[in-house]
């Protein structure tokens, strides 16, 4: 293992941000949401819009809902799996790069994505978010092996930071497509947005090779490795939650993040078909204001970082930051102007970079640090973030489905961001004064 806090070795680690995060972005947050509400919809306000998947007829966004929920609880199984695999070989910079070029092929692939390939294509968005997270698993799991304890916060600030710039910079290229398609020889707004998913896929397996390239392979578990590596990471995943409920601290972050995380990324996912669906804005305004969202986030995460490191500490930042939360839900429910709309976006960008970033450095701090799992331990956090995030997307959909509105599932999402707030406000109460130097509370 390399000497901790190598500026090189962080630098390559954060270009792996910079290079999934255009996913993140054009993906999972502008324009793939918005070209697919575009051609699934019938254009009329006053109707539902239907599609057919699998030989069943869903409400369209409410499948958009459940192939992300989908895509998840495969996750959540397979990275347990995975993750042994990689602990027991210390080869787990393969399976980041296999995630990575699976996710990025499928994101080429998208290229064909009109209404008539709906069903093959909704299949390739699946595997597109399988290889963006399943990836993620491998990646958060270098951080407390690249940096200590008291430069985490820092390191995970950064790599939420090249995340933001690469991702603006790909979606800034992207929008020039999108928007003059006829200057590049493109048909329309449609073979741009497609055009758009070609590039995805080409920058986020390019980039990836920077950290490929730098990153330690990783150290194999012999002890693993004479087991059978199917059901060794679930054992393992049992055997860190027992270690889990002896470290108060641990479990009590882990259920907040649990239930905070179900309301952050489903937000996160639906804010473009919301404001097309909820407020009918055009795709270009949408667009817009989700690049802008991407950019408050960059000074929001370096925001967080120095309130936790100088200020508040981690919990009290993390409260503070769910309690905002909360507030978007509030606003989110009861928005239906475009300027609302825009303001409320401003908000979200500051806060979502700060809370991805501190809850992955804040679990990381509260680890055994001289551990040699930190790869099943950064398995359970991310199998317990897809798990919420597999509840939060399936109830936002059959809420949906269920009540015919987008607002009332924005209700159970402020449910999630109390309870988190609950088991926050309880780790508060038993953060030992020792910890300062962990930049926690005292």
């Amino acid at each position: 293992m390399e000497q901790k806090n190598d500026k090189k070795v962080i630098r390559s680690w954060a270009f792996f941000d910079w290079a999934n995060s255009a996913y993140n972005l054009v993906i999972t947050s502008t324009i793939f949401p918005a070209y697919y509400s575009a051609i699934t919809s019938d254009k009329n306000n006053n109707t539902i819009d239907y599609v057919t998947f699998m030989g069943r007829k869903f409400v369209n966004s409410s499948l958009y809902s459940y192939a992300m929920a989908f895509a998840f609880l495969v996750i959540a199984i397979l990275s347990p799996i995975l993750s042994s695999i990689a602990d027991a070989r210390g080869n787990k910079k393969v399976f980041m790069q296999m995630f990575t070029y699976v996710g990025g092929v499928a994101c080429c692939g998208l290229y064909f994505f009109e209404i008539d390939t709906l069903q093959s294509s909704i299949v390739l968005f699946v595997i597109a978010a399988i290889g963006f997270w399943g990836s993620l698993v491998f990646y958060n799991s270098y951080l407390p092996e690249i940096a200590t304890p008291d430069q985490q916060d820092a390191v995970s600030a950064k790599g939420y930071t090249y995340g933001y710039v690469g991702s603006v910079i790909l979606q800034i290229i992207c929008f020039v497509f999108v928007f003059f398609p006829a200057q590049f020889g493109l048909s329309g707004e449609a073979q741009a947005s497609r055009l758009s998913f070609l590039l995805v896929g080409l920058w986020w397996m390019g980039f990836a090779q920077i950290p490929f390239r730098r990153l330690p392979k990783g150290s194999p578990n012999f002890k693993t490795s004479k087991n059978n590596v199917v059901t060794s990471g679930f054992k393992e995943l049992k055997k860190v939650w027992i270690e889990i409920k002896q470290m108060k601290q641990l479990k009590r972050l882990l259920f907040a993040f649990f239930f905070y995380s179900m309301g952050v990324q489903t937000v996160m996912l639906i804010a473009t078909i919301f404001g097309e669906k909820e407020l009918h804005l055009p795709t270009e305004k949408l667009i817009a204001t989700i690049l802008l969202l991407q950019i408050v986030a960059i000074p929001g995460a370096m925001l967080m970082s120095y309130l936790a490191k100088y200020k508040f500490g981690n919990v009290r930042v993390l409260i503070g930051v769910v309690v905002i939360w909360i507030g978007c839900c509030v606003a989110g429910y009861y928005i239906h102007t475009e300027m609302q709309f825009y303001v409320l976006a401003a908000v979200i960008g500051l806060i979502m970079g700060g809370i991805q970033s501190l809850s992955r450095s804040t679990y990381s701090k509260f680890l055994p640090q001289d551990s040699p799992d930190h790869t099943s331990f950064f398995s359970f956090y991310d199998v317990a973030e897809k798990v919420a995030l597999v509840i939060g997307m399936f109830s936002f959909g059959f809420i949906e489905e269920v009540t015919g509105s987008m607002r009332n599932s924005i209700v159970a999402v402020a449910v999630f961001f109390i309870i988190g707030l609950i088991f926050l406000l309880f780790l508060l109460k038993i953060v030992p004064r020792q910890a300062k130097d962990l930049n926690l509370p005292a």
